[in-house]
């Protein structure tokens, strides 16, 4: 008999660690053995996303583990339409986002991006301000501009390794954005002339 918990266990802990073929091959186990279960096709396919984009996946991952224990069939439903919008639905990408975004904003500490602007007004700069939460809070960004108007505040401020992190993070869904490109050009050029000096 197999123990469904200790091979579920085991599956998560070899894709947190990456090794997605072998966690790949437990969650089809469990699919087999418990095909009333809805989450192990799922996790089957953070799998196959993780061959084409490992964050993609483990972001994934994270997010359907905190939404799945309050509501499973939402969490499925979510799921599906991520991964039918990284077929190059922007629109569907950005409500998304906003949906998100609302939802991981209680789960993950987050601060909203209007509320991080009153943050900044109150401690009189935005690098005073994303230094008081820097490490402990996430800021939830839900829109295209206040997602371009915060990187462009961060490459002002030198944040140079995070808002790289940023548009990196991003690039995917916007990648033929005329505005991301100015923001990879501003960046080098802060680059270049801090070589320079």
């Amino acid at each position: 008999m197999i123990n469904e918990n200790r091979l579920l266990n085991e599956a998560n802990s070899l894709f947190l660690q990456k090794k997605f073929e072998k966690a790949l091959f437990l969650y089809s186990q469990l699919s087999t053995e418990f095909p009333e279960n809805k989450e192990y096709p799922v996790y089957a396919l953070f799998c196959d996303i993780a061959s084409e984009d490992e964050q993609k996946a483990l972001s994934l991952f994270d997010y359907f583990s905190v939404v799945k224990n309050e509501n499973l069939d939402e969490a499925i439903h979510y799921v599906e339409d991520v991964i039918n919008a990284y077929d190059g639905d922007i629109d569907k990408m950005m409500e998304i986002l906003q949906d998100l975004s609302a939802s991981t904003v209680d789960a993950l500490d987050a601060i909203k991006y209007e509320d991080f602007k009153k943050l900044i007004e109150s401690r009189g700069s935005f690098r005073v301000a994303f230094e008081d939460i820097m490490f402990s809070t996430k800021v939830a960004i839900e829109s295209k501009e206040d997602f371009f108007d915060f990187v462009s505040k961060l490459i002002d401020n030198d944040f140079n390794n995070t808002a790289y992190t940023y548009l990196d993070g991003f690039n995917e869904y916007f990648s033929y954005d005329s505005e991301i490109e100015k923001l990879y050009k501003k960046l080098e050029e802060k680059k270049l002339a801090a070589n320079h000096k």
